[in-house]
């Protein structure tokens, strides 16, 4: 099983973000699930949002407390030092941030990846929301699911524009990650 839990504010569709990822696991022939636990629910208020992917059927139904990677969608919640708490060892972290991955990486002592989402997605879809830009760059980091599968997803929300400028972010943010570099991690999982 490979588990994901997603940090960020209301608002920037982590909830969202983590339904997605259970569709392009779904799509690419995997169990999922996804959920999320939220704090006051208000716009900004820190939100998680937990999935779970595994080539058998998932029975086990809590919070996501070890998981492999972590997706952070707000660099200000870098300034809590738990937010890697119980990340597994030789897991990594995706972030959207333009600080240095050397930087945040030394801070927290784990394996990550900066890349500013939000400009990407205010440049593409006009909205600074970074979830789509932040999966497409997940995806691409651990090879695990093909691409396509989170195009198909994405349909199954997005229309018309809307969907053909989530497409064109999806392909922009993998480009912008070094294809499969967290590969053989997300494989021993």
């Amino acid at each position: 099983m490979i588990e994901y839990r997603i940090h960020g504010r209301g608002g920037q569709g982590n909830v969202a973000a983590a339904y997605l990822l259970a569709a392009a696991a779904f799509q690419a022939g995997w169990y999922c699930q996804a959920f999320p636990a939220f704090g006051a629910e208000r716009r900004g208020a820190p939100v998680a949002a937990f999935v779970r992917v595994d080539t058998a059927p998932i029975t086990l139904r809590s919070q996501v407390r070890n998981p492999h990677f972590l997706i952070v969608q707000d660099s200000s919640l870098l300034q809590d030092p738990k937010i890697t708490q119980g990340l597994r060892q030789g897991g990594a972290m995706l972030v959207n941030s333009t600080t240095p991955e050397t930087e945040v990486a030394g801070q927290f002592g784990c394996r990550a990846v900066c890349l500013d989402a939000t400009a990407m997605a205010i440049e593409e879809i006009g909205r600074p929301i970074p979830n789509t830009a932040l999966l497409a760059a997940l995806l691409a980091l651990t090879d695990r699911f093909p691409p396509e599968a989170l195009a198909t997803a994405l349909a199954g929300r997005f229309h018309g524009e809307l969907l053909d400028r989530n497409l064109a972010l999806v392909e922009r943010a993998a480009k912008a990650v070094p294809k499969a570099a967290w590969a053989k991690e997300s494989a021993d999982a």
